[in-house]
């Protein structure tokens, strides 16, 4: 079964290694302010979903044929780059007695980051940025999850890179429920989040490179034998 951490993967830019000392979250206080908290009120410009009910409970994982992370951000005005993740591990265990105990988890290799250019994704990966060969791993761990009508939810938890941990919140909806032709059961999701990369000590350029982070994920999920 594969493990899991979207998020985000979640998500999830460029981190740059300085010489001064990392700020790192032992333990993340759930009161305190959420990085890219969703208001309740956002829910009603999301699409149309569908309800939760008819999933049968369990655990699935992301079909990596059909499942996607990336991520944007400015770049000095001129234009948006898009950036993707071409391989991660997530997981949903869904309760549909108490939707809020379910959890979402993923873990993104960060070696596997695409940004179409051969010499961007190498200096990404370099102690400039991700620091690969420190920091091999991106994670995402919710802690709670708020599930609404319509299909639509918000899921908070803690976002690991670099071993800076802190929260985050992603707003979600399920676009269908139904079967592979396996007949296994399946669901897919789409989800977006926001964040801050010098959050993270991911700053490099900042803020002649834009500072803000937008997430999206687009994953079909199938349920495990």
């Amino acid at each position: 079964m594969r493990h899991l951490i979207i998020l985000a993967a979640l998500p999830v830019l460029m981190a740059c290694a300085d010489a001064e000392p990392r700020v790192e979250a032992d333990a993340v206080d759930p009161s305190t302010a959420v990085a890219g908290e969703v208001e309740k009120s956002e829910m009603a410009d999301m699409g149309p979903g569908v309800d939760l009910t008819t999933l049968p409970a369990g655990a699935y994982s992301a079909e990596m044929g059909h499942a996607y992370i990336q991520f944007s951000y400015d770049h000095q005005g001129y234009s948006r780059p898009i950036l993707r993740w071409s391989d991660f591990d997530a997981t949903v265990n869904y309760d549909p007695e108490t939707p809020e105990n379910s959890t979402l988890n993923v873990v993104i290799p960060v070696a596997s980051i695409d940004s179409n250019v051969d010499a961007f994704n190498t200096h990404l990966k370099s102690a400039d940025f991700f620091d690969v060969a420190t920091y091999p791993t991106i994670t995402f761990a919710s802690t709670n999850v708020e599930i609404h009508p319509g299909g639509h939810g918000i899921v908070t938890g803690n976002l690991t890179i670099k071993d800076v941990t802190r929260p985050i919140s992603f707003e979600g909806t399920i676009n269908k429920i139904g079967k592979s032709r396996s007949g296994t059961d399946m669901f897919g999701l789409s989800g977006t989040g926001k964040l801050k990369r010098s959050d993270f000590g991911v700053d490099l350029y900042a803020p002649l490179v834009g500072d803000d982070v937008d997430l999206v994920m687009e994953v079909e999920f199938q349920k495990d034998e």
